[in-house]
């Protein structure tokens, strides 16, 4: 029962796609603004092939039960660096909660992003989701700007 940190494939892609709606049905109620019904948040079969991204996933007993992704972005011209790391699609499977995988799947995208001469890591999470902030905080992250809206509709 020792968790299997690895990249991702084409063929993890249907179990990949669970875990995206898992991510939206968490995320839900932190946000009005996303829409009802059936929608996507990623292009995972590109996030997987794509030389500037990867996914990782873990799995225990030949079962992949947590999932993130590395993608090199762009970032704005007057910051220090020239990219970034952006980490995104942190998913658990609720049975495994609680177990580090989280930390498994960041160590991994951070040695990836290393390997890839990026040391900028960026990430978001809303401000109300305390418990995957608590996860970010435990592995390094600080908070550093607060994204502000307001619906004048």
């Amino acid at each position: 029962m020792t968790p299997i940190v690895r990249k991702a494939t084409l063929k993890d892609v249907s179990i990949l796609l669970e875990f995206e709606q898992g991510v939206i049905a968490a995320e839900r109620p932190f946000d009005p603004t996303i829409k009802s019904g059936d929608i996507a948040y990623y292009d995972i079969p590109d996030l997987i092939t794509n030389p500037n991204s990867d996914v990782f996933v873990v799995e225990i007993d030949s079962h992949i039960v947590a999932s993130g992704y590395a993608k090199i972005k762009p970032d704005r011209h007057y910051l220090k660096h020239r990219q970034q790391g952006y980490l995104g699609f942190m998913f658990v499977d609720h049975q495994h909660r609680g177990k580090q995988l989280n930390k498994l799947i960041i160590d991994a995208l951070m040695e990836w992003c290393k390997s890839h001469h990026i040391f900028e890591i960026r990430l978001d999470v809303y401000q109300d989701n305390l418990p995957a902030i608590k996860a970010y905080e435990k592995v390094g992250f600080k908070k550093h700007m607060i994204n502000m809206r307001l619906d004048i509709e």
